[in-house]
């Protein structure tokens, strides 16, 4: 039986390695300043919390609509803090050049710095995190309703 922590820290950590390769790959091609290509951001993160959640009731005999939402919820967390660790050290020490187009593009004031695309980052992933787990536990949540037959 695997707890919650375990489980998110695992999935976790596999999400994270996950946007961090989809984006180095991105740059080895020369695609990272499309931001198109951040929409398949949201398919690895939706995929690692399906399996996430799916792995976790599979390997837990007690599963409930609160454990699920929290290991989804934590895995998320997990991941989009590494992510968002990572391009904060990519933006500022690692290409400049790519900060500077981003807020060129993205802000019309880029007095702001980088720290708005840090702050964006984290709010994108946070924010994608809650839904796609909503959206997970109504599939693996366990029905109370009794099945009507006409």
């Amino acid at each position: 039986m695997k707890s919650t922590a375990s489980v998110s820290l695992r999935y976790g950590l596999i999400i994270a390695a996950a946007l961090i390769a989809y984006f180095l790959i991105l740059r080895l091609l020369g695609l990272h300043m499309n931001p198109w290509f951040r929409l398949f951001n949201g398919v690895i993160m939706a995929a690692g919390l399906y399996m996430s959640i799916k792995f976790y009731k599979s390997d837990n005999e007690v599963f409930n609509y609160t454990n699920g939402f929290a290991t989804g919820l934590l895995t998320g967390i997990f991941a989009t803090i590494i992510f968002t660790v990572f391009m904060g050290i990519y933006m500022f020490h690692l290409d400049r050049d790519f900060m500077d187009h981003l807020l060129k593009n993205w802000v019309k004031n880029s007095s702001y710095g980088g720290g708005i695309l840090i702050f964006i980052i984290l709010v994108e992933g946070v924010s994608s995190t809650a839904v796609l787990t909503l959206m997970f536990m109504q599939i693996f949540k366990k029905t109370t309703k009794i099945s009507q037959k006409t």
